[in-house]
């Protein structure tokens, strides 16, 4: 009998952690917008200002680096240079070439008297080797596990930082799709070297950047970093105006739901998607549906063969006939696994960050994007758009149809528990 008890009690407190796990921790969104505006209409601009939280600030200066070729030399380049404070947030850093050069940069310059506090995330740093985190720690840096499984923090498990920021002295920030990693080396010249982008930012919007960043870290430690080490006075850098929002469960998580359906919503030309993940949910499927139904041109660029998961490809097919049959143009890129995350929307509107096309992204996770308002910056996406379009394979209605069985079913199958994907 006391055994009985003892099993039953337990079960019951494994399904109510999985169940708060679960469970959003919000309100979500429920009804499709009303369209009032489009993206060239001053109105969008102030709603995407005041309902995403942080207002739009002109002087940004904002450079695209390309695969890890461009991207890990002038992130590593900025580590190397800094001289008050170095603030690192990512989901994924292994043990690897590039992990140890990026623990030997910081280590370097925490040694130096620079302050560096560097934010992983507990499970997407499991393959860390400890002797790299301990190696750090000694040289001064500031190492913190986000929602590490304790018994108090059971029911925040689901909840990870899926952020990719980097912020030097308060003035150069970095955002976008890269993890620390090795995979993101290279060119995406073959299947083990991803197609990735990430973000060099200058100028007032960083101060935005460091702001999110200062969230988690305060959320983590009970610290606050503050001063003119992390927010010195920011001049303008150049022409762009830029807004870097955030969105997590503890508050704000439908932050990134809602600048999509609103983008998409305000969309009058064109909607150019890059999704390393896309499992749309139903208000956001019927809002593409309506934007390529008013003649909006709208297409989405998906991994192809090469992913690194499965379950969600087969979940993201899903949705593939309803939206195909609207218009939407689907191309898989068939090179290496695809992690770009960006939307692009009336050659004006670009947005980049760590935020995947899912569920998990949109009410699980915690995010950050930045929302860049220029056309010279969504010309120069849309061109490299266009080279990610040109390498992949569109997906034809009839050739979908003619799909083998056993991916009929897995379909079928993952997209039961695909608001967990």
């Amino acid at each position: 009998m006391f055994w009985t008890v003892l099993i039953t009690v337990a079960a019951t407190l494994v399904l109510g952690v999985l169940a708060l796990n679960f469970m959003p921790s919000e309100k979500q969104i429920e009804r499709q917008l009303t369209r009032q505006y489009d993206t060239h209409d001053p109105q969008f601009r102030r709603s995407m200002g005041v309902l995403l939280g942080p207002p739009i600030l002109e002087g940004n200066k904002v450079d695209a680096l390309i695969n890890g070729d461009q991207i890990f030399p002038a992130m590593l380049a900025a580590i190397r240079q800094a001289e008050k404070s170095i603030n690192l947030e990512t989901y994924i850093y292994w043990s690897e070439s590039i992990g140890k050069e990026f623990s030997e940069a910081l280590s370097e310059r925490a040694r130096a008297g620079v302050k560096v506090h560097v934010m992983l995330d507990f499970m997407g740093s499991m393959k860390m080797d400890n002797a790299l985190v301990d190696e750090m720690k000694k040289a001064g840096v500031r190492v913190q596990r986000y929602h590490k499984p304790v018994w108090w923090k059971l029911a925040r498990m689901n909840n990870r930082t899926h952020r990719k920021l980097l912020v030097i002295d308060g003035k150069i920030g970095f955002t976008g799709g890269v993890g620390i990693a090795d995979q993101w080396r290279g060119n995406a010249e073959d299947e083990n070297h991803w197609r990735d982008s990430h973000f060099r930012i200058e100028g007032p919007v960083v101060g935005q950047i460091q702001a999110v960043f200062n969230d988690n870290w305060t959320k983590a430690t009970g610290a606050v970093l503050d001063g003119p080490d992390y927010f010195p006075a920011l001049e303008p850098k150049g022409t762009m105006p830029a807004q870097m929002f955030s969105s997590s469960p503890t508050g704000g998580s439908e932050s990134m739901h809602l600048m999509y359906l609103m983008s998409i919503t305000a969309a009058r030309e064109t909607i150019d998607l890059s999704a390393a993940y896309f499992v749309p949910d139903d208000l956001t499927v019927r809002t593409l549906i309506a934007a390529a139904k008013r003649g909006v041109r709208v297409r989405l660029i998906t991994p192809g063969p090469i992913i690194d998961s499965d379950l969600v490809k087969a979940a993201s097919r899903d949705r593939w006939p309803e939206l195909l049959d609207a218009g939407v143009q689907i191309s898989e890129y068939k090179p290496t696994m695809y992690h770009v995350k960006t939307l692009i929307v009336d050659k004006l509107l670009v947005s980049v960050g760590s935020t995947n096309f899912d569920n998990r992204s949109f009410s699980i996770n915690d995010e950050a994007n930045l929302n860049v308002l220029d056309e010279d910056f969504a010309a120069q996406m849309s061109e490299i758009y266009e080279q990610d379009w040109a390498r992949a394979t569109p997906v034809t209605e009839h050739k979908f149809a003619q799909r083998p069985w056993w991916q009929r079913f897995s379909t079928w199958a993952v997209s039961l528990v695909d608001k967990q994907l």
